[in-house]
């Protein structure tokens, strides 16, 4: 009986909710979307600078949450400092640095870091070169060993540095056969030349990658491998007091002074051109407008940046929503700036349809001229806002702090620079994005590289006299002199 009343009431008591919901829920309003909130400001935890006794910078953040640490050694160094004829030499040795380091073969050094728990990796870029270690706190002295060695001891043996060669090479020849990577490749050749290191991929090309030895690789190692040209950063579960006396112990006696560095130096194009490479067969021509951009320090990042992300940094942006969504010419197209030490590339990029190709080419260039107009506080105030609400989320993890430590690193910026970015965003005023579009976005003097089926794209290239056309053979680009 008992039972029973207890499921009547509970059965009432549904039917009394069920009647009762319709009458006191509120329907959605979807008439607009929500506006965004305020941009949350951005307050990192204290960077602790201290140094060791060769002079080696140490930065420090202390985070608790979790038992872990992320150590990253940077060097101001990477592909913008390859001798002439020896590029790819910065990557390479990156590539190499635990092939074999110390006394442990790179298989060992690949097993003692999985034992570890840990994860140790190797990169460069055109200004930089960083070793990266990720360890468990209670590991951390015995990874700190291997990592050392690799920084300071790697070994370049003949048979790895084989083995990594023929990887690089067979990554060329799978070049020719994407359309998208060669006409990226192409534009960087187009806008600075070939005997500008930012003309030819960090990697090199064929002939350069064949003539590195590892007395070349020993060499830059030597070179940009100091602990002058270098920064420690650590962000993790230590406290500065506890954990110096054990990098010291692995990176005190590390010596060498700082490399020369010589300004790469840019030049501008002052006029239109189109580079075409045939593709034959291709159901996409591949589409890249670019010209010199800027410098990484440049006072109007903040501006070049928004004017981007309106122009082609975001699904919504003006250029995605021309080519894909109004014209249906492409899965999407987008622009950006490479920020690099001197000043890097502009490129905007689309995949389109092969015959629509001087139509989307048309319509690239509709959105450039665009810019040339003000545009509205209303339609600027979506970009800012993109920016500035999505840059805490940069900051989320070990790994993601480091890395945008690295940038002040690098570029030897002031350490508020990071914390002044929303601040200088939200800055930025149709004024000043009209300025910035008029300096860095050129169409006047955009080269255009296109990688397609030549015989159906250039009648109707020709016929829109854009540009005088030159046709180019992927050999030249790929394999060197």
């Amino acid at each position: 009986m008992k039972g029973r009343l207890v499921r009547d009431l509970a059965g009432a008591l549904i039917v009394v909710t069920m009647a009762a919901g319709p009458a006191v829920a509120q329907r959605p309003d979807r008439s607009a979307p929500p506006a965004p909130g305020p941009a949350p400001s951005l307050r990192l935890p204290v960077i602790e600078q201290r140094s060791l006794s060769n002079g080696l910078p140490v930065w420090i953040i202390e985070s608790h949450e979790v038992p872990l640490v992320q150590l990253n050694l940077v060097f101001r160094s990477g592909s913008g400092e390859d001798p002439a004829g020896r590029y790819g030499v910065a990557s390479l040795t990156a590539d190499m640095l635990d092939e074999g380091a110390g006394d442990r073969s790179a298989l060992e050094i690949a097993d003692a870091i999985d034992g570890l728990g840990a994860v140790l990796t190797t990169a460069s870029t055109f200004d930089a070169s960083a070793i990266r270690l990720n360890v468990p706190v209670a590991r951390l002295d015995e990874a700190l060993a291997v990592m050392a060695d690799v920084a300071l001891r790697p070994a370049f043996p003949a048979a790895d540095l084989e083995r990594v060669r023929k990887d690089r090479l067979t990554s060329l020849l799978q070049v020719r056969d994407e359309p998208a990577s060669l006409a990226s490749i192409a534009l960087a050749r187009a806008i600075y030349g070939p005997d500008h290191r930012y003309g030819t991929p960090a990697m090199g090309t064929r002939t350069s990658i064949e003539a590195l030895t590892a007395a070349d690789l020993r060499a830059f190692h030597a070179t940009h491998y100091v602990p002058a040209n270098a920064t420690l950063l650590v962000v993790g579960d230590v406290r500065p007091d506890a954990i110096l006396p054990r990098l010291e112990q692995r990176f005190g006696t590390w010596a060498g002074v700082a490399p020369e560095r010589t300004p790469l130096g840019t030049t501008r194009a002052d006029a239109r051109r189109i580079v075409l490479i045939d593709a034959p067969g291709t159901s996409q021509s591949q589409i890249r407008i670019g010209a010199v951009g800027a410098a990484r320090t440049t006072p109007d990042r903040a501006a070049i940046e928004v004017v981007n992300t309106l122009l082609g940094g975001t699904f919504t942006s003006r250029l995605n929503q021309n080519l894909r969504e109004t014209h249906g010419y492409s899965y999407g197209a987008y622009s950006a700036f490479d920020l690099r030490r001197s000043p890097g590339p502009f490129m905007a990029a689309a995949g389109v349809q092969t015959d629509k190709t001087a139509a989307a080419l048309t319509e690239f260039f509709r959105e450039f001229t665009a810019l040339a107009k003000p545009t509205p506080d209303a339609e600027l105030k979506p970009a800012r806002d993109y920016l500035a609400l999505s840059y805490p989320a940069e900051f989320e993890t070990l790994t993601d702090l480091s890395r945008r430590l690295e940038e002040l690193a690098i570029y030897e910026q002031p350490v508020d620079t990071l914390e002044q970015y929303v601040e200088r965003v939200q800055a930025v005023t149709p004024g000043t994005a009209a300025r910035a579009a008029a300096t860095y976005i050129r169409p006047s003097t955009f080269v255009i590289v296109i990688v397609g089926d030549r015989a159906t794209i250039e009648p109707g290239l020709r016929a829109l006299d854009l540009a005088p056309i030159a046709t180019w053979e992927v050999g030249p680009l790929l394999e060197g002199a």
